[in-house]
């Protein structure tokens, strides 16, 4: 089947519903863009306070005054992006939408740590890869720097992004040690949300009967949602021990400074 709607350059296909790719979208949607993200039926992405996660679970979730809705049919789909009266998401196979909607830009903003992307520049006129093992001119038309330095932001047109190293940031003088990870995959269950205070030692979610327990005190940053399948080792809690909600809801600083090389990037970018 051909292609049922075409866009202006200006159609955004934004992969990840994550801190990252929320705040992209979040971005580009301000910036005028017809802007709509994909991602997996039931996403695993546990700062679901700074994203447009949870409405994967409700339906709909806000950002900063932006609502995120889900649509299930590509026509309905299509409608919403051209209205842009919100951030259209559609959580399912990408590329039995690309049947139907055909992007000008595409963003992999998935944060795969441990990945090596595949080559997407076929994908779209012009595409930007955020994270680790992204080559411009090879998996993406150019790459974005994600890793926390003086080069956060910065946009890379040949290369690669930096390999992934160091440690998380250190807030209340605690920095890995705030996170927990899936002693092994299984469903996520939890009574907790977002900004809820927490003791350390306090059992805050289980993976089938394994408790986990918060390693410090402090307010939930990170949690992924209720009922999620999530892999070994996965980021799945984290406390903030500065206790102040701002700090967990809302746009963070890394992903506002990503979104802001995006942006540079969109602007070096003129359609053939």
């Amino acid at each position: 089947m051909g292609r049922l709607f075409e866009f202006p350059m200006t159609s955004v296909c934004i992969r990840g519903i994550g801190d990252v790719g929320s705040a992209v979208a979040h971005r580009l949607f301000q910036d005028g863009h017809r802007v709509w993200i994909n991602d997996e039926p039931s996403p695993a992405a546990p700062r679901r306070g700074m994203s447009f996660t949870d409405a994967a679970f409700s339906g709909s979730a806000a950002l900063e005054g932006v609502i995120g809705t889900c649509y299930r049919d590509p026509a309905l789909l299509a409608a919403a992006i051209e209205a842009r009266e919100g951030i259209p998401i559609f959580l399912g196979d990408l590329f039995e939408v690309l049947r139907f909607l055909h992007p000008g830009v595409l963003i992999d903003a998935r944060m795969r740590k441990h990945a090596h992307p595949e080559s997407q520049v076929e994908l779209a006129s012009f595409t930007v890869g955020l994270g680790p093992n992204f080559e411009a001119g090879m998996t993406t038309t150019v790459v974005v720097e994600t890793q926390w330095g003086d080069d956060l932001g910065k946009v890379l047109t040949s290369g690669r992004t930096k390999e992934l190293a160091g440690e998380p940031r250190i807030y209340g003088g605690h920095a890995r040690e705030r996170f927990i990870y899936a002693p092994k995959s299984g469903i996520f269950r939890t009574d907790c949300s977002i900004a809820d205070e927490v003791d350390a030692g306090q059992v805050v979610a289980f993976i089938d009967l394994d408790e986990l327990q918060a390693p410090l005190a402090g307010i939930l940053r990170g949690l992924v949602h209720d009922g999620v399948w999530v892999p070994a080792q996965a980021k799945v809690v984290e406390v903030d021990p500065r206790c102040d909600p701002a700090m967990v809801l809302g746009i963070g600083e890394r992903p506002g400074r990503i979104a802001d090389g995006v942006v540079e990037a969109m602007k070096r970018f003129r359609p053939r």
